[in-house]
């Protein structure tokens, strides 16, 4: 069994993928969002493909640790996500919220360490997010 991270955004969704072994992230793809049943479904098909039993949600805080806007949007995104996993027959697959704080920046400074154009840094900054968000969850189970 594998975990899947999730980067979700406004416009994409970055998406990263553990290894069996449950020791490595690598990024998978960043999903363009169109609308909440083809996203959800996406993702479904993604877990079916790379036999996903847990998903780790990055979710974004202010730095004092309270609640964003984004963060409400993404316990909706959670209770959606989850309706439709119901709704297929995916009881078993456990969601899970992770602190996602730095991700992105952390991603950002990789990236501008690899010395990646800004335009190639924008095409994959989220699905760099994303495995980040779910490195660190895995090395919290450690």
């Amino acid at each position: 069994m594998k975990y899947m991270g999730l980067d979700v955004g406004d416009k994409t969704i970055g998406i990263a993928l553990s290894d069996p072994l449950l020791i490595t992230a690598q990024g998978l793809k960043t999903l363009q969002r169109t609308n909440i049943r083809k996203d959800t479904g996406e993702l479904i098909s993604i877990m079916d493909e790379n036999q996903v039993n847990r998903i780790v949600i990055g979710m974004p805080k202010n730095l004092n640790g309270t609640n964003s806007i984004q963060t409400d949007k993404v316990y909706q995104f959670k209770e959606k996500l989850e309706n439709k996993l119901r709704s297929t027959g995916k009881k078993d697959i456990e969601l899970v919220f992770w602190d996602e704080r730095f991700s992105t920046v952390i991603a950002e400074n990789v990236l501008i360490q690899a010395d990646l154009s800004r335009q190639k840094r924008k095409q994959v900054i989220d699905k760099m997010a994303a495995m980040i968000i779910l490195q660190s969850y895995l090395d919290s189970l450690k």
